[in-house]
């Protein structure tokens, strides 16, 4: 694994952070939430679109709403659309909590009105396509009934359920959902410590259809992850919590758990929330970081 290169693609916004990439008609596209702090009320998704593979970046639209924070905007390419996800947590008076929402769009630049998804209070926060359909992990922050839930969706992007409680070993949240080549499903499930001492992110796995699983203890903690296969092998990119918070570029072992660090990004503080894309044996990669200042958004490429 190495750095081939890494560029600083935006630092407009008092606070650029939580960042996703996808492959759109054959352009980049990354997403990120701008707005004046790491929490508040004015927050809203940006999005850039690179005709050139990153060498070069432009801004083609600005999504927000008037009643709620936009948060973690995440891109799917999905049948000639390019889908835009994101939480919302609600203004007072608006709603409680947060909402998930959906937004389409045929070009990357006009975007459709908001579409709700699944439960109330409950954060869709990363979407998976796999042979027709869209899968997620939701989950739901609250100490006692906390839980993260499994949905897929049919064509017209309803989410249903496919396990109401996919755990609740607890504070699960944030995942990184991928399928084998053998149509197994492997979550990497992000755990806090806010009412727990175990902080270890769990990794599941699932045969179809996709409703029992099993679940093992890794040995770190990790934040924001995304996951990917390449070569057989299962590989993430995560925010690291031992000796300093860093976004770096790990190995799992599917037998094992264990997470390997291979590679640090430039990266420090306020850290971490990667979208990645695949091309041969280069990844392209989007994050943010602090560690130059205010929180910007960064471009890298890595040959794997």
């Amino acid at each position: 694994m190495k750095l081939i290169s890494v560029a600083k693609i935006w630092d407009a916004s008092p606070h650029n952070a939580f960042t996703d990439l996808v492959r759109f008609k054959n352009k980049l596209y990354c997403v990120f939430r701008q707005a004046s702090a790491h929490v508040s009320p004015d927050g809203a998704l940006r999005i850039l679109r690179s005709d050139n593979e990153g060498q070069n970046w432009q801004s083609v639209a600005l999504v927000d709403v008037d009643f709620a924070d936009l948060r973690d905007g995440k891109l799917v390419a999905y049948n000639d659309r390019l889908l835009l996800f994101g939480g919302g947590a609600m203004h007072e008076g608006k709603g409680e909590g947060m909402r998930s929402y959906c937004w389409q769009s045929h070009d990357g630049e006009h975007w459709s009105a908001p579409k709700a998804l699944v439960k109330e209070k409950e954060w869709l926060w990363r979407i998976t396509p796999h042979k027709g359909h869209l899968y997620g992990i939701a989950y739901l922050c609250h100490e006692h009934d906390g839980y993260a839930a499994l949905y897929k969706s049919n064509a017209d992007r309803d989410f249903q359920p496919l396990v109401e409680k996919l755990s609740q070993a607890g504070y699960v949240n944030e995942s990184g959902l991928v399928f084998d080549e053998h149509d197994k499903a492997i979550c990497l499930l992000r755990r806090d410590p806010l009412w727990q001492t175990d902080e270890r992110a769990l990794l599941g796995e699932s045969a179809p259809p996709y409703t029992q699983w099993c679940w093992q203890v890794t040995n770190c903690r990790v934040g924001g992850p995304v996951t990917f296969l390449y070569q057989g092998k299962l590989y993430g990119v995560v925010r690291l919590y031992d000796d300093r918070v860093r976004t770096s570029l790990v190995a799992i072992d599917r037998q094992t758990a264990q997470i390997e660090e291979l590679l640090t990004l430039p990266s420090g503080g306020d850290t971490s929330y990667a979208g990645v894309v695949l091309k041969d044996d280069t990844l392209m990669l989007s994050n943010y970081s602090s560690h130059e200042g205010t929180c910007a958004i960064y471009f890298a490429k890595i040959a794997l």
